[in-house]
């Protein structure tokens, strides 16, 4: 007798996938904050599209500044993998990366933007 599945004949979420398109690497080069934003540079808006390709679904994506966890959430990959594939686009000249707070911010200032991330994070 065969496995049915899960309820409703839906499988769930493949986590190999996001992780065979990082090559299962799980650590980015660079610490990338899930607020920090990130644009595609005009060297990555050059680069020709292939929606079969991670990075560049990343690039398009970022034509308008994103979020670590916007991207994160459009590609419907754990945070880690949209970061490890950021990193690599960084590494590249095809994005750039903005922190939205500096290291001097104060508390009224960090409590803001957790605020926005919330609510960004709540209408996706």
């Amino acid at each position: 007798m065969s496995d049915p599945g899960p309820p409703g004949g839906r499988s769930g979420p493949s986590l190999a996938r996001p992780y065979a398109w990082t090559e299962g690497r799980t650590r980015p080069t660079v610490e990338l904050a899930i607020e920090a934003l990130v644009q595609t540079t005009p060297e990555g808006r050059t680069v020709p599209f292939n929606r079969a390709s991670p990075l560049s679904m990343v690039t398009q994506l970022c034509l308008q500044p994103r979020s670590m966890a916007e991207i994160a959430a459009h590609l419907t990959v754990p945070l880690q993998v949209a970061r490890v594939l950021v990193a690599d686009l960084l590494g590249s000249g095809w994005v750039i990366v903005r922190d939205t707070l500096s290291e001097n911010a104060s508390w009224d200032e960090r409590h803001d933007l957790l605020e926005r991330v919330l609510s960004g994070l709540r209408t996706l």
